[in-house]
């Protein structure tokens, strides 16, 4: 039999971002009640009053399951290393029967120059190399044969390093890539090994992404 309590708390559920703000307080309950009431009442098939809203939302407000875990908190204060990177260009291109080779090349360059930034990463159909933009011209001669399907530039990263148990704690990408989110920061790229992460971002949001994970640690 569904409930007041069961019907609020699947909705709060679907909507990750209200369900973040109400663990955090930050809602007036009685405004938000009057906004997801003819919801509750269609799924309930009758009329609500606006207080049994507001106690099923305080329900919730209160449950654990809707806070960051003491987990998740401890694995953020324990963020190590934060590295920026700036002048980086970010490249897209089709995969083909000749990309690795060209790839190959490509690494033979950089192992040149031990300051280079490089990244790449493979999906099905498309292929992803972020590197300095000091090796731009290297990239575009070795690849020109090859389809490009994106070229970004003026892009900046920023790596962090995680502590171990953060494979072992869900959420923690959740946590901090909503706040990123908040910040209306656009996320360029995200490549990730088992203990660091690195996200690109454009040169002028990269300040403010940089306090945003930062300030995390003091959570």
């Amino acid at each position: 039999m569904k409930t007041i309590s069961s019907v609020v708390e699947q909705y709060i559920k679907k909507k990750p971002f209200l369900q973040s703000a109400l663990a955090q307080g930050i809602i007036n309950l009685t405004s938000l009640s009057r906004i997801v009431k003819p919801e509750i009442e269609d799924e309930l098939g009758k009329d609500i009053r606006n207080g049994a809203i507001v106690m099923a939302l305080k329900r919730l407000s209160d449950d654990l399951e809707f806070r960051a875990t003491h987990k998740i908190i401890k694995v953020l204060k324990n963020i190590g290393e934060i590295t920026v990177r700036s002048s980086l260009v970010d490249y897209t291109f089709l995969a083909s029967d000749t990309i690795l080779v060209q790839q190959a090349k490509l690494l033979e360059a950089v192992n040149e120059n031990q300051d280079v930034f490089y990244t790449s990463s493979r999906g099905v159909n498309e292929i992803n190399i972020v590197i300095s933009s000091v090796m731009d011209a290297t990239v575009e001669e070795l690849f020109k044969n090859e389809k490009r399907t994106q070229k970004a530039e003026e892009l900046s990263s920023i790596t962090v390093k995680l502590p171990a148990e953060n494979v072992s704690v869900p959420g923690i990408y959740y946590f901090i890539f909503q706040r990123l989110a908040w910040e209306g920061i656009v996320l360029y790229e995200v490549i990730s090994t088992t203990n660091e992460f690195t996200i690109l971002v454009d040169d002028e949001h990269v300040d403010i992404a940089f306090k945003t994970i930062k300030d995390l640690k003091t959570l």
